[in-house]
């Protein structure tokens, strides 16, 4: 009865270590989906930090938004928008990025990573549930609320 006992524990011991885990928001909001706030609270030309959620929310000169990742795609660093030079600069390695993410000066050789934005009711939404690797910048991956007259949104 006692080996038996031992071989369930062993079982049920291996079967929870290789058993995926379920994907759910931790304490500091990263893979959860952020409510930023109303769409015209944002400047044209503006870049926020959120740190409940590891990014950054542009808000471009035509209205249009991108969620980035903080991260340096060189090597992974925190990367702090400079709102004086306006740009991201990569303390590490001095990688630089321009609002919309693309890379200004190696050594990164590819675009700040995205997070999919939602405009609803003119509120802004990120789902940082999954990053979304790119090379470069294309205007189709900017999202536009309803009320912006000069585009569309993209869905």
């Amino acid at each position: 009865m006692l080996g038996v006992l031992a071989l369930i524990e062993i079982f049920w011991v291996t079967f929870s270590f290789l058993k995926p885990r379920r994907q759910t928001a931790n304490g500091d909001g990263f893979g959860a989906r952020i409510d930023c706030g109303a769409a015209d609270s944002f400047e044209k030309g503006s870049v926020t930090a959120f740190v409940i959620g590891h990014f950054f929310l542009s808000r471009l000169d035509d209205g249009g938004f991108l969620a980035l990742s903080r991260q340096c795609t060189h090597l992974g660093c925190t990367v702090p928008w400079d709102d004086e030079q306006k740009k991201f600069v990569c303390p590490c390695h001095a990688s630089a990025f321009n609002i919309t993410g693309d890379v200004l000066s190696a050594p990164a050789t590819r675009a700040l990573d995205l997070f999919a934005v939602d405009i609803e009711n003119n509120m802004v939404r990120v789902d940082t549930g999954k990053r979304i690797k790119r090379s470069q910048f294309r205007p189709e991956q900017v999202v536009y609320a309803l009320t912006d007259t000069k585009k569309t949104p993209n869905r």
